[in-house]
């Protein structure tokens, strides 16, 4: 049992970038980066609450039975998230900060089953603080955790087919309009096209077989959104393949 939750912690959970990788929208402020951007780990216990039971013998098999184990903690509301997450108030340091946050109205928020940590400094707000670190830390799980998925009966989810460009061959027309970087709905969408790359090696023409697009429009895709650029990038250089520009 221990090694198959080991397995499958270190197989679907990957961290894939330093704090100093990530683009500047999305860095801490006013913390040590020791803190900032902790590596993903999730211990046995974690483990065991998103993943259980006996390992079937069936590779195929085994994997698709995980997908569904797996918490979808994008598709949580506000509250259910929060409920997972220690928060901190703090007071920001640094120019300005004396008068931005005069009281502890900086909010630092650390997701229990993922070890995510995401903060926000830059309003008197604790309330705006505390939404703007939620919004970060679904982006950094949709950058960070990565799930399991069957190529052999693979179907894109509907999240990933709204961030598709219209062009895609399997874009049915009951989908919405495509959804941009600057929507709050493009996170699962990038988080299911990482799962994507991810299970097929990094290769960015692959992919875009598989999702009904050139290799070049899959390309423009990823490079549109720089937290998806960074990431992409990360996951194809652990591949030994060269970064997309």
């Amino acid at each position: 049992m221990a090694r198959a939750l080991l397995r499958i912690t270190t197989r679907c959970c990957s961290p894939l970038y330093s704090p100093s990788s990530l683009p500047s929208r999305l860095q801490s402020h006013g913390l040590p980066p020791t803190l900032r951007f902790p590596s993903l780990s999730f211990s046995a216990s974690a483990a065991s609450t998103s993943s259980h039971g006996p390992s079937s013998g069936d590779g195929g098999k085994e994997e698709e039975d995980d997908k569904g184990k797996y918490e979808n903690y994008l598709g949580m509301s506000d509250d259910e998230l929060m409920a997972q997450c220690d928060m901190g108030t703090f007071k920001s340091s640094g120019p300005g900060g004396q008068h931005r946050n005069k009281r502890e109205s900086a909010v630092r928020l650390r997701h229990h089953p993922t070890g995510i940590v995401a903060q926000a400094v830059e309003d008197r707000s604790q309330h705006k603080n505390r939404s703007s670190a939620l919004s970060r830390l679904r982006t950094l799980i949709a950058l960070k955790v990565r799930r399991p998925i069957n190529l052999d009966n693979y179907t894109p989810p509907v999240e990933l087919l709204q961030i598709l460009p219209l062009k895609s061959t399997i874009r049915s027309k009951d989908v919405s309009n495509q959804i941009g970087p600057n929507n709050i709905k493009f996170s699962p969408g990038m988080q299911a096209l990482l799962d994507l790359l991810f299970a097929v090696e990094g290769s960015v023409s692959e992919a875009a077989k598989i999702l009904g697009l050139s290799t070049g429009s899959l390309s423009r895709l990823i490079l549109s959104d720089d937290s998806l650029r960074v990431a992409a990038n990360e996951l194809r250089a652990s591949k030994g393949l060269k970064p997309l520009k």
